[in-house]
């Protein structure tokens, strides 16, 4: 039986280092098809074409809770901690 989560804050690694954290509140818990909600403007000016047919995320679950609220707050913390508003980390 594959393992399940409860809600999450996860943190995605681009192929290129930059980071961005988020969590998963939806549904049963943390899907493994979960991969943030990102800016694709933005995804679209940092990659081509050519990088997008073959393109490797890292994802790292840094928090678990079952209550919702406590996911929504260690979120604000890890994204200020890991600073990945910056537009030069994430």
């Amino acid at each position: 039986m594959a393992p399940t989560f409860s809600d999450v804050v996860c943190r995605i690694t681009f192929p290129y280092g930059k980071i961005r954290g988020g969590k998963d509140i939806g549904g049963h818990g943390h899907s493994t098809r979960y991969f943030g909600s990102w800016d694709h403007a933005a995804i679209e000016r940092d990659f081509s074409n050519n990088d997008m047919s073959s393109l490797t995320l890292h994802q790292d679950i840094l928090f678990e809770s079952a209550r919702k609220s406590k996911v929504t707050r260690r979120e604000s913390q890890l994204i200020r901690e890991m600073q990945s508003s910056d537009p030069e980390v994430g």
